[in-house]
C-alpha cells in the first residue's frame, strides 16, 4: 500500500487515541483528527467499549464507529451492521460466570448492567472512568439484544466460561478481563463491513491499536499500526510501529508521512 492512498483511518480509543487513565484527547491528538479531516480522510472510531462508554470529543466527528468489538458499526445516519449474541449463548454465559463466582456486565445497545461485581470487573470499568453499572434491572436487560459481555476473567478461566458455548468467544486486551463477542465477530469484520458502507478497499485504510483485541482490525488494513506502549504481540503482527500514546505518536507517524 502506498500511505499517500489513505481516504480512511480507524483508531482503537484506550491507550491509542487516549492515554490510559485520561478522558481527553492530548492538543496533538486533537489537531490531528481535525486536519484528516480537512484533508478529507474519513476517521473512524473501532473499539471493544459498548455503545454508551464512546466518549464524545468537542468539535471532532467521527465518520463511523465501530463499537463492541465490531459487533455494531454505525454513522451518525445509518446502522452499517449489528451482530448481537444468540439469546440461548447469553444465558448459559451467565450461568457459566456464576458457576464460578464471576458476575458480569452485559450491554445492549442503549443498556449496560452488571450483576455484581468484584475487583477485576470494577478496575475494567475504571479504566473507561465508569462504574459497574449494578444498579440497572438485570433480568430485563438480559432479555435485550445483547452485543458484548464483560466479565473479570484469566486464561484459565476461559474454557469455564465457554463451557457448552457455541454462540459466542472471548477477545480480550487485558490479562485479568474478558469480553465476549458473538463467535467469528471482531474488529476486522467492523473495518470490513464499514469499508463496504464507505465504497473503499483496504489498501485505502490504516489502523492504530493498542491491545490483543486489535490485531484482527492490524491486519484487515493496508498499513496495521501498533503504538509503541502496544504488547510485544500486537508489536510482531503489526506492519508498522509508531511511537506511543504518551509521545502523542499517531501525530508523529501521521505528519512524517504527509497526511496532515
Amino acid at each position: 500500500m502506498n500511505i499517500k492512498d489513505t481516504k480512511i483511518i480507524f483508531f482503537d480509543i484506550d491507550g491509542t487515541l487516549l492515554k490510559l487513565g485520561t478522558k481527553e484527547l492530548s492538543p496533538k491528538m486533537k489537531e490531528t483528527l481535525l486536519k484528516l479531516k480537512s484533508n478529507h480522510i474519513k476517521i473512524c472510531i473501532a473499539t471493544g467499549r459498548a455503545l454508551l462508554t464512546i466518549p464524545k470529543f468537542e468539535g471532532i466527528d467521527f465518520d463511523a464507529i465501530i463499537a463492541f468489538n465490531g459487533s455494531y458499526c454505525c454513522t451518525k445516519k445509518n446502522v452499517i451492521y449489528k451482530n448481537p449474541i444468540p439469546a440461548k449463548t447469553v444465558h448459559q454465559i451467565i450461568k457459566n460466570a456464576s458457576s464460578i463466582d464471576r458476575p458480569v456486565a452485559l450491554a445492549s445497545l442503549d443498556m449496560l448492567g452488571a450483576n455484581g461485581s468484584d475487583q477485576d470487573l470494577e478496575d475494567y470499568f475504571k479504566i473507561a472512568h465508569e462504574p459497574v453499572p449494578t444498579e440497572v434491572d438485570f433480568d430485563y436487560l438480559s432479555k435485550q439484544d445483547i452485543y458484548q459481555i464483560m466479565s473479570g476473567g484469566r486464561k484459565e478461566e476461559y474454557s469455564s466460561l465457554l463451557r457448552e458455548v457455541d454462540g459466542a468467544e472471548i477477545t480480550a486486551w487485558w490479562d485479568r478481563a474478558v469480553d465476549i463477542i458473538p463467535l467469528n465477530g471482531s474488529k476486522a469484520l467492523g473495518i470490513q463491513k464499514t469499508l463496504e458502507h464507505f465504497n473503499l478497499t483496504k489498501e485505502q485504510a490504516i489502523a492504530f491499536g493498542d491491545g490483543n483485541n486489535d490485531i484482527p482490525m492490524l491486519k484487515s488494513v493496508g498499513i496495521g499500526i501498533a503504538m509503541g506502549n502496544a504488547g510485544a504481540e500486537v508489536k510482531k503482527m503489526a506492519d508498522v510501529v509508531c511511537d506511543s500514546v504518551e509521545n502523542d505518536g499517531i501525530y508523529k507517524y501521521c505528519k512524517k508521512y504527509h497526511l496532515l
